[in-house]
């Protein structure tokens, strides 16, 4: 059985174009995706994008952006999925540099979960068929392709890297109480959380204009972010869903002893888009 490539693990398989949320298997086989879940925005008072448009409105995104800033403030859960076939849950410290995550694809024979653990600058991954069990792979960050995430990495967030995609928002508009909607410029947006310029380039004139939608919590945190992201290569569009949650947990993430970590082989790189 051969690797799979993993160069979509990083919002560019949220986005529904890597084997995961673009219906293909680890095997490289295609299969129609199945629907996203709705109950996930709903349990979290996001409006869906069917929302009524209407004109930007600068308090709107301010209320947002400052939002979004919370996530740098305080620790939080996050899960994010696409589809049936692509998940990460994480819990992220952004004030203390640590995290870890588990991002799980699934395909209809196949099921690949890589782990993630971030400690400061340092980066360690557990990828099938690369890491020996008990151990941690560390990863040269300057060598990560664009857009490649594979979960967590150094600088950044949260794995959607919602801080950064917002900066591309063309528009915000308040539908409710802590709910927003808005439309995200994605060619603004190449190189920031897995959005890389093939990508971009598949989309199209679609790239300009994707809407999203963005719930707050009783406290003005970032509770919920709904992205329709394009469908690409004929395949079904799988929405992006982020939930953030449990603002404050503890969370326990420390560098592995050195005997438990070797670093990556060439291969991997290669098989990120390096």
């Amino acid at each position: 059985m051969r690797t799979p490539r993993l160069a979509g693990l990083g919002l560019a398989s949220m986005a529904a174009v890597a084997f995961a949320a673009g219906g293909c298997s680890a095997d490289g086989s295609t299969t129609p995706g199945a629907g996203a879940s709705a109950g996930a925005t709903a349990s979290a008072g996001v409006p869906g994008a069917s929302a009524s448009a209407g004109a930007a409105d600068p308090a709107a995104a301010a209320a947002l952006a400052a939002a979004t800033a919370k996530l740098g403030t305080s620790s939080f859960k996050l899960t994010m999925t696409s589809g049936s076939g692509f998940k990460v849950d994480g819990l992220l410290d952004s004030p203390n540099g640590v995290g870890t995550a588990t991002l799980t694809a699934t395909g209809p024979n196949t099921q690949i979960e890589v782990k993630t653990l971030l400690v400061d600058k340092d980066l360690y991954v557990q990828v099938p068929g690369v890491t020996k069990a008990g151990t941690w792979t560390h990863l040269d960050v300057s060598r990560l392709p664009e857009g490649a995430n594979i979960g967590l990495r150094p600088g950044q967030i949260d794995p959607a890297n919602t801080s950064q995609l917002l900066t591309s928002t063309t528009d915000v508009r308040q539908t409710g109480s802590g709910s927003f909607a808005g439309t995200l410029d994605l060619t603004k947006a190449a190189g920031v959380a897995g959005v890389d310029q093939k990508m971009i380039t598949a989309w199209g004139s679609q790239a300009q204009n994707v809407p999203f939608t963005a719930g707050l919590d009783d406290q003005g945190r970032l509770s919920a972010l709904t992205i329709q992201l394009p469908a690409v290569g004929g395949q079904q569009a799988q929405p992006l869903e982020v939930l953030y949650t449990d603002y404050g947990t503890e969370v326990d993430a420390k560098r592995p002893a050195a005997t438990e970590i070797t670093e990556a082989p060439d291969s991997l790189y290669s098989s990120l888009g390096s």
